[in-house]
């Protein structure tokens, strides 16, 4: 079995086909999926889709594109809502200097506050980082410091140098239907460079869905292809990768594993 370990379940939006697109994911072989918190005042709405569906779990965070908007919300409240038993980890939070939608002390603020989060419940934070490597890296090693936290690097598409440090550090590094596009070369060089029992794969959907798909609408069927694209690119066999993905997510998000 295969799992999407970052996607975007909007009820409202998908309300015509949900049941459709979750059904498609079984179909496509995929057990699991964890639908990503980005406003914590919308937490509501997605733990609800968790609570409705066994094979969905969830999250619980501030997107940086978010984060001014959010300031308000404490580790203490993180670390509360976290205790639901359908959310399996923490964010997404981290930093985006590719549109600083918002301040980037803000994001900042946000950033270490869910890694305390993260760093209390022990649960994984998922970290959003985008044109922001060296802060990223910097901000990674002063919280090692400070104790270590579960992480991972979603939707992967930064340098080769924060892959290597964040695997050194613990975490792990989740790709996306990036890898299948054909200029995404370095993230491909990426990938090869995170040991077995650290990478992930993910949709990030409903955005960049992979060849043959790509320019659509994704969705969790979806992750089928990059992991089928990334195992050929490794020189492994789809199972092979699938059965290893599946076992480092549970090792990651132990909390949806049982």
């Amino acid at each position: 079995m295969l799992v999407d370990s970052h996607c975007h379940l909007d009820f409202d939006a998908l309300q015509d086909d949900f049941e459709g697109v979750l059904a498609r994911a079984k179909d496509a072989g995929v057990d699991r999926m964890v639908t990503i918190c980005t406003r914590v005042k919308k937490f509501d709405q997605i733990k609800r889709i968790a609570e409705q569906n066994d094979n969905v779990f969830c999250s619980v965070g501030t997107h940086p594109h978010n984060a001014d908007e959010e300031l308000d919300v404490t580790t203490e409240q993180l670390v509360e809502l976290a205790q639901h038993p359908k959310c399996i980890a923490i964010g997404e939070a981290g930093l985006d200097y590719h549109y600083d939608n918002a301040p980037r002390d803000a994001q900042e603020v946000g950033f270490r506050r869910h890694i305390e989060a993260a760093r209390i419940t022990q649960l994984p934070l998922v970290i959003h980082t985008r044109s922001a490597d060296d802060d990223t890296i910097k901000i990674l090693q002063e919280e090692t410091k400070k104790g270590s936290f579960p992480f991972v690097l979603h939707c992967f598409s930064a340098g080769l140098e924060l892959a290597k440090i964040g695997v050194e550090l613990g975490g792990y590094v989740s790709f996306s239907g990036i890898a299948t596009f054909k200029s995404a070369q370095s993230i491909r060089d990426a990938a090869h460079a995170v040991p077995n029992e650290r990478i992930l794969v993910e949709t990030d959907a409903p955005y960049l869905a992979p060849v043959p798909h790509r320019g659509k609408s994704n969705e969790p069927s979806f992750v089928r292809h990059t992991a089928e694209y990334l195992a050929a690119d490794l020189g492994v066999s789809y199972e092979e990768f699938a059965a290893q993905t599946t076992t480092n997510f549970d090792r990651l998000f132990s909390k949806a594993a049982g």
